[in-house]
């Protein structure tokens, strides 16, 4: 009997053991794991918004940041579109990626804007036709924002292979911030506007390059793509070494400030190519001809003399007047700005600066891209109201000890009830959809 009795809590303790591990199995690509629906609100109602952003694809699949995960972005776009729930895709910028194409390559082969638009769509045509099949059917509206690599695309291009999409653009080209109809309490923007790498330059270089508004980060995209193809080969050249100009004033302290950025950046993608060698062809964007690495970088004759600069003469000092065109509500000081081009956080705390903080602002939710980083963060705002600020992300490929393939889904509030704005964030890498976070607040 004892022993009968013994056998028997051996097997309910086995029993019991099963079904904890059962219960506390996590993986999402386990057959007894919920399958999560992202696009549904548990009623009937078509009222979330999808955000997605950086997908940045390219026209030429050797060498786009983007390549693996088209596939994987297109069945995502399709399980939107059948979903009954979903009011409105958001492409919060990057979606075509002007600037990663390495730099001794002809970005429009000789061609134009409209020529290399209409290469990418045919080289990520399951993409376009999954977004034209929503945009035609017209029950999902699709709103598309700039970012900084489709800074210069141009209304008519993206139109061009996304007839009928919704475009929200600044008055300036290549900026845009969006407030979905009947919530002007959110704001989604790309996030490159603060940014003195990325931001629109339309007063450098126009000389050189008439009615140019690339920035220097397109330059430095051109060199980063040529070192992604390379490999990580020895580098063929040494970035020279500025010293601080201690009598030349603000100008050239800023332009210090500048060439550490330049200096960082090329030793972090060093290429094997000489910096005085004919490298960076252009041909896009008012620019026309092909320059060297050291037309970029910051040099001075004698050490600790006279700082100069062949492309972007002056862009330490017109930042305000750029800031200004780029309709900035608050300001940056240069020396932060120039300091912050690399801080992804930074960029982030822009949302509190230039929204929450701001007392001519209402802006309650916001939405950025561009970092590449997925998050959702709570702030308080100027009148200690509770903020949330989302990152949407990326869909490169490869994303430097991080995830990839991100959105962002918002359910707005109920009209009359004490319900909340939901804010989610998820992934979809291996096409299993995994909520990262959540939040939500009411306004």
């Amino acid at each position: 009997m004892k022993s009968l009795l013994g056998i028997t809590n051996v097997i309910y303790a086995l029993f019991v053991l099963f079904a904890l591990n059962a219960c506390n199995n996590s993986d999402p690509t386990s057959p007894s794991a919920p399958v999560i629906n992202p696009f549904s609100n548990g009623g009937t109602e078509r009222n979330m918004i999808v955000i997605l952003s950086d997908m940045h694809l390219g026209a030429d699949l050797t060498y786009a940041e983007c390549k693996n995960n088209v596939p994987h972005l297109e069945k995502l776009i399709k399980q939107i579109k059948v979903s009954p729930n979903v009011k409105e895709i958001v492409i919060a910028g990057d979606l075509i990626d002007e600037w990663f194409v390495p730099a001794p390559v002809n970005t429009y082969q000789g061609g134009d804007q409209l020529g290399f638009v209409s290469r990418l769509a045919s080289a990520n045509s399951g993409v376009f036709a999954a977004l034209n099949s929503i945009i035609q059917e017209g029950l999902i509206l699709v709103t598309y924002v700039p970012g900084n690599h489709d800074i210069a695309i141009t209304a008519a291009s993206i139109q061009s292979v996304l007839p009928g999409i919704n475009q929200v653009r600044d008055n300036v080209l290549g900026l845009g911030t969006y407030s979905p109809a009947g919530l002007p309490k959110i704001a989604i923007e790309h996030g490159h506007r603060y940014n003195f790498f990325c931001a629109p330059d339309p007063i450098s270089n126009q000389t050189i390059a008439p009615g140019t508004i690339m920035p220097p980060g397109y330059f430095f995209t051109r060199i980063g793509a040529l070192a992604s193809i390379q490999g990580n080969l020895p580098p063929g050249d040494t970035t020279p070494v500025v010293y601080p100009n201690t009598s030349g004033g603000t100008s050239q302290d800023l332009l210090y400030r500048y060439w550490k950025d330049w200096y960082m950046t090329l030793n972090m993608f060093p290429i094997s190519n000489r910096f005085d060698e004919n490298l960076i062809v252009t041909n896009m964007n008012g620019f026309t001809g092909t320059f060297k690495v050291n037309d970029l970088v910051p040099y001075q004759l004698d050490s600790g003399g006279f700082i100069n600069v062949n492309l972007y003469n002056g862009a330490q000092d017109n930042w305000e007047s750029r800031q200004t065109h780029n309709n900035v509500p608050v300001h940056i000081d240069a020396p932060i700005a120039i300091d912050s081009v690399n801080s992804d956080t930074y960029t982030d705390y822009q949302a509190s600066m230039q929204y929450f903080m701001n007392p001519n602002s209402n802006k309650r939710l916001v939405v950025f891209g561009h970092t590449h980083i997925p998050k959702i963060s709570v702030y308080q705002n100027y009148i200690n109201e509770k903020c949330i600020y989302a990152n949407s992300g990326t869909w490169i490929d490869n994303n430097p000890n991080l995830t990839s393939m991100h959105f962002v889904v918002i359910t707005p509030q109920d009209v009359g009830s004490a319900s909340q704005t939901l804010v989610k964030l998820y992934n979809f890498e291996n096409e299993v959809v995994t909520k990262m976070n959540e939040n939500s607040l009411r306004f």
